[in-house]
């Protein structure tokens, strides 16, 4: 009974406990995330596959770009006829002072077509101009000396005259017994002494005539350097450089243009032994630019070198002997050049083809027939 008495009495001490506060967990948002799959390495197999893809890629591409060059390779060349390949070049011709001197003007740029005899610049001739006035002086100066000359020529011949008459006078009477022979021998003498005056006064008459034709040299000297200090075009062709300004002063033979000559324009190239040794002065040839594939501008071999280059010039063996090789020079017409001089230009690589053997026909691309 005590022990109920006891539980009772517990019981309401227990329910005055506070009861432990119970939390609520609350549900975070939930976002819309994707939650990212761990990647996955490709197996052995996958590896392999992958290689096989990319290599039969590769030989893909390696066919269709060998069988496009296949299709735009040119058709061979017959057995005689050779190439090389070269750069279209056009004679190079400087203009350049003939005495040092000053530039006054200048007449013509880069890149203008001239005319042989154009005139392109000028120099300072200015101290020329007074050398020359003082040679023509000069000239005028030995015009009056020869007129007096000339004077003196003819008052010798006149008192020359008057003394052989007096002389043959003498003589007569003398021979008649009329004159003394004193008489005679002064007339002898004055006689001889007109005759010298004569012969000197011929001579400073020739000593005169030099002295003109002299100073008329200085003339022409001087004018033939004036012209010379006027630069003009050698040839028909094109300005390629301006070296020289307008005030710059200019040693002997300072350039001051470059110019091509559209008349002369060529391509050289190299051949081995066997393709140069048929090549003849005068071979027929074509010229084919890069920029110009479709036509074939026709050409003569003008030159072919007696020295081989890139080897030794002397060689034992049979494999050196195919190494060496020689260079060609094809030279398009002149006259074909000149009624297309706007057109020439130089540096434009190409292929240069030259006719070994003068039966072997063209190939119908090379013919040539079309005009640039």
């Amino acid at each position: 009974m005590d022990e109920k008495v006891s539980a009772v009495e517990i019981e309401p001490e227990a329910a005055k406990t506070p009861p432990a506060t119970k939390r609520e967990l609350i549900p975070a948002p939930q976002h819309n995330l994707v939650k990212a799959a761990p990647s996955e390495k490709p197996t052995g197999v996958a590896k392999r596959w992958i290689r096989l893809v990319l290599a039969m890629a590769v030989i893909a591409g390696g066919a269709g770009g060998g069988l496009y060059w296949w299709l735009h390779l040119p058709p061979a060349l017959p057995s005689g006829i050779a190439s090389g390949n070269g750069r279209i070049e056009a004679l190079e011709i400087d203009i350049d002072t003939k005495f040092a001197g000053r530039i006054s003007e200048i007449l013509a740029d880069e890149g203008d077509m001239v005319k042989a005899g154009q005139v392109v610049a000028r120099m300072d001739t200015r101290d020329l101009a007074a050398s020359l006035k003082k040679a023509q002086a000069a000239v005028s100066q030995a015009s009056k000396a020869i007129d007096e000359a000339s004077a003196n020529v003819v008052q010798q011949q006149t008192l020359a005259l008057l003394a052989q008459q007096e002389m043959d006078r003498a003589n007569t009477l003398f021979a008649r017994g009329f004159q003394t022979k004193e008489i005679v021998d002064q007339r002898r003498q004055t006689l001889d002494g007109a005759n010298a005056g004569l012969r000197a006064a011929q001579d400073q008459m020739v000593a005169m005539q030099h002295a003109m034709e002299a100073s008329t040299h200085d003339v022409e000297l001087y004018e033939v350097n004036i012209a010379d200090n006027t630069l003009v075009a050698p040839v028909d062709g094109r300005i390629q450089y301006r070296v020289a300004n307008i005030g710059e002063v200019l040693p002997a033979g300072g350039k001051v243009f470059t110019t091509l000559d559209v008349a002369y324009v060529y391509m050289d190239v190299y051949l081995p032994t066997d393709s140069a040794g048929k090549v003849k002065i005068g071979s027929d040839a074509r010229i084919v630019l890069d920029a110009i594939p479709q036509l074939g501008i026709p050409a003569k071999v003008s030159f072919v070198a007696t020295q081989a280059q890139f080897t030794p010039k002397t060689v034992e063996t049979q494999s050196e002997r195919d190494t060496l090789m020689f260079r060609i020079r094809a030279k398009i017409d002149p006259e074909r050049l000149r009624a297309r001089a706007d057109k020439v230009r130089s540096g434009l690589p190409g292929v240069t083809y030259v006719q070994l053997d003068a039966a072997t026909p063209w190939p119908a691309r090379l013919q040539g027939i079309a005009t640039p």
